[in-house]
């Protein structure tokens, strides 16, 4: 009696807050232990209040009909960046439950999350949450599910995640509607890699979910992709804590400690099956994550460049969507660039690289994926604005464009136009009803345009009710050029940037006042100079450290005190050009300020 479920919704409407009652109803967790968001285990997701990691944890549950179930939990994200993540745990389920928030209405998230679980072929629970707040609007929610997702709002339960009003009532449709796993205990083993993560003492840890056969401690297995062999040294379950048993069977959700060394040898998606039994045909697995935003990565001190690779390779296995490669910068030294799936992702793996490797980092200014055919008919995908080529060799250049649909009250309506169109250099498609007062409006958008600050301005303009989701549609051809920036007349490649050309006299504008504001002042002046089309574009000045050579002179003949001035002006003009200008971290961040608007 076993049922895999997934928990999807968009961000902050209650996912994990409802996994805390349902471990309380089932009895899974001890009172003394039990603690809010109690799946959230990284301090970075209880701080900011959002899931990154999706958790598995397997419940007991005693249902109406006397019989004892056993329903195996994923716990998702619920924020764009982090998509990935839902995909994986869809793909290891039969079922997801479908979560609203009563308060906010159906959202873009939301509806982006319902429609990965139709395409995996997934039974669907839905079910509208915090229907005890005052502020709660349930009939128009329900509404909205019926117009936006097509699910007749008799299906749709309701429940208080907080209160654990309708849990009981959500887990009887979750037995009763979402099927059993299908499979034959007595065929080859079977086994989806859906996530893994690496233990300093016992080697990788290989999370995975049973779809054909058994494993048991002791057994012999290969990883399909590799044809590597292992001996399982320990099978367990998420209870929610790791649990060692005897052995995982078909439709089972648990962990596999095999003795695996090597990071590589464990990539999710792989299929794992028997030595001696072995499968002909593995698993589906899963779409390679395309990355949409790249940084370099560079470690604070140079001779911690080893650390930060091993700490990468790590942090992979943990994250699938990050992928990296070396680089080397004449400013930074080596390094890596990093593909992201969002500004937030690449915040988080920042974060979780100093808090959990404790690895001091250096980001790079981050840009998105560009294509370019040169005139010799080769054509390159840039990821590195130092790697741009000279305009000169350049038959046409393309950026990635998303369909970004957006979901408000029809009050916000003009001013999210005008965000959109004149701001971000989008089109707008088409609007659709979204309930009452409510409306879908969708556009297609350089990506470059909302990977900065958009998701800010969108919330600023919209006083906090709109909600946005986006998918890559493809290429197309722009006006783009490469933004070379100066300091004291050398180009700091690391502190370049591609934009389009009717942007590049603002943005390099804005990026020179800051980057004066953040470079210390020397002893000598330094100008800071934006090159772009061969030509200098902006220029700001950081002025000389003063001192007054006259201080002493009382009078006398005023020759004396212009020789000196002189003299000063000499040994200035000597130091500018042996000098070296120290460039604090801070300034390479400084191309993630420079679209914000000027209040």
């Amino acid at each position: 009696m076993i049922r895999n479920i997934s928990i999807v919704a968009h961000i902050d409407h209650g996912k994990t807050t409802l996994v805390d009652r349902i471990l309380e109803l089932t009895g899974t967790i001890e009172c003394r232990q039990m603690r809010e968001q109690f799946l959230d285990l990284m301090d970075i997701e209880r701080e900011r209040g959002i899931t990154i990691k999706a958790q598995p944890v397997k419940v007991y549950y005693d249902a109406l009909d006397g019989k004892r179930y056993e329903i195996n939990i994923i716990d998702t994200p619920g924020h764009v960046d982090f998509y990935y993540e839902v995909s994986r745990s869809l793909a290891a389920c039969e079922g997801a439950i479908l979560l609203v928030d009563a308060t906010q209405g159906v959202e873009a998230q939301t509806v982006a999350n319902a429609y990965m679980a139709i395409e995996n072929d997934l039974e669907i629970v839905p079910a509208v949450n915090k229907i005890d707040l005052p502020n709660a609007n349930i009939d128009e929610t329900l509404s909205e599910i019926e117009d936006l997702v097509g699910i007749q709002p008799d299906d749709v339960l309701l429940v208080s995640a907080k209160t654990g009003q309708g849990v009981r009532e959500l887990l009887e449709a979750v037995v009763n509607r979402i099927p059993a796993p299908k499979g034959d205990a007595g065929a080859p083993l079977r086994a989806l890699i859906f996530d893994a993560k690496h233990d300093k003492y016992r080697g990788v840890v290989i999370y995975v979910r049973i779809f054909e056969g058994m494993v048991k401690s002791g057994d012999r297995i290969v990883m399909m992709s590799s044809g590597n062999e292992y001996e399982v040294g320990e099978v367990g379950i998420f209870s929610p804590f790791m649990t060692p048993t005897d052995s995982l069977s078909v439709g089972e959700v648990g962990y596999i400690i095999a003795g695996i060394k090597e990071i590589r040898n464990a990539r999710v998606g792989d299929t794992i099956t028997s030595a001696d039994n072995p499968t002909t045909k593995p698993l589906p697995g899963y779409r390679e994550p395309k990355p949409m935003v790249y940084a370099g990565v560079y470690p604070g001190l140079p001779e911690y460049y080893e650390e930060l690779r091993k700490s990468l390779e790590k942090l992979k296995l943990n994250d699938a969507a990050l992928i990296f490669e070396p680089e080397n910068s004449p400013a930074l030294g080596f390094g890596f660039r990093c593909g992201f799936l969002g500004l937030l992702h690449m915040d988080v793996v920042r974060e979780r690289l100093e808090r959990e490797f404790e690895i001091a980092v250096i980001l790079t200014a981050p840009n998105v994926v560009y294509r370019v055919k040169l005139r010799n008919g080769d054509i390159l995908e840039v990821t590195d604005p130092a790697k741009f080529p000279d305009e000169a060799l350049i038959e046409w250049a393309e950026e990635p464009y998303v369909k970004l649909s957006v979901i408000t009250p029809t009050d916000y309506m003009g001013p999210i136009m005008n965000l959109v169109q004149n701001e971000k250099r989008g089109t707008f498609l088409t609007v659709e009803n979204a309930g009452k007062n409510r409306i879908v409006m969708n556009f297609e958008v350089p990506l470059g345009e909302i990977v900065f600050e958009f998701f800010d301005r969108l919330k600023a303009v919209s006083r906090g009710y709109a909600s946005m989701d986006y998918e890559f549609v493809g290429f197309k051809r722009s006006n783009l050029v490469k933004v070379t920036v100066l300091v004291n007349k050398e180009p700091v490649e690391a502190l370049s940037f591609i934009a389009h050309e009717n942007k590049a006299y603002p943005l390099a504008k804005r990026m020179l006042e800051k980057l004066r504001d953040l470079i210390p002042r020397h002893q000598f002046s330094i100008p800071l100079q934006a090159k772009a089309k061969g030509r200098i574009i902006a220029r700001e000045d950081i002025p000389a450290l003063k001192k007054d050579v006259l201080a002493k002179c009382y009078g006398g003949d005023v020759t004396r005190k212009m020789k000196l001035l002189e003299k000063q002006k000499e040994g200035k003009k000597r130091m500018r050009e042996i000098g070296r200008v120290r460039i604090p971290q801070e300034a390479f961040l400084a191309l993630l300020k420079i679209g914000e608007s000027e209040e």
